[in-house]
């Protein structure tokens, strides 16, 4: 029990980390158009884009597929980008919940690979793979899941007690993410490959 413990922790850490900054902006932007009463939804989002993490974690810990890490660090603010970018047009028509659940599963494979390398070298050769790995992703939905409840209530609190319009809560939260994201994909070119 041990081993899950210590990887439900590392998955933990893998969320609430300032290094995890480009997962919690995915997040964010993810979940930034949804509010309170809306927590059925969001958490299937969240779940959607583990189950994602969670297939390439995998695949790629035990080498069955690889990604070069400069691509996948590249790719990663990328998905940050098209997820905040889809809040922009006012009037589009708003993405039909089947394609977001599709979309956090998508983008969740792409970030998977971005821990994998690091997994592969703290799981050890004498421990349990999968229960380790379970342990992990328990560790990182929790993680998840208490960040985006953080954000609904900070929505929340920004909406119905300060008054600022739903609208441009999701627009300026977008924007924000939008820039962030675009640094970090500038930053992250892989110019070599």
């Amino acid at each position: 029990m041990s081993d899950f413990y210590f990887y439900y922790l590392l998955g933990w850490r893998h969320i609430v980390s300032i290094n995890a900054l480009d997962h919690l902006l995915f997040l964010t932007v993810l979940a930034v158009g949804y509010s309170l009463k809306d927590w059925r939804k969001v958490l299937l989002l969240v779940t959607a884009f583990t189950l994602g993490h969670c297939i390439t974690l995998v695949l790629s810990s035990l080498r069955i597929v690889e990604l070069s890490s400069d691509w996948v660090e590249f790719l990663i603010p990328c998905t940050i980008l098209v997820t905040a970018a889809s809040h922009f047009s006012k009037n589009a028509t708003p993405v039909r919940m089947i394609v977001r659940y599709f979309m956090a599963f998508f983008f969740g494979l792409i970030h998977g690979f971005g821990f994998a390398n690091t997994l592969r070298f703290i799981i050890t050769a004498n421990e349990h793979f999968g229960l380790s790995l379970f342990g992990f992703n328990i560790g990182l939905e929790c993680g998840q899941v208490a960040f985006i409840c953080l954000l609904l209530l900070i929505a929340y609190l920004f909406i119905n007690f300060l008054g600022v319009k739903q609208a441009h809560w999701v627009i300026s939260i977008s924007i924000v993410v939008f820039c962030l994201a675009l640094k970090m994909a500038i930053e992250r070119w892989p110019v070599n490959n």
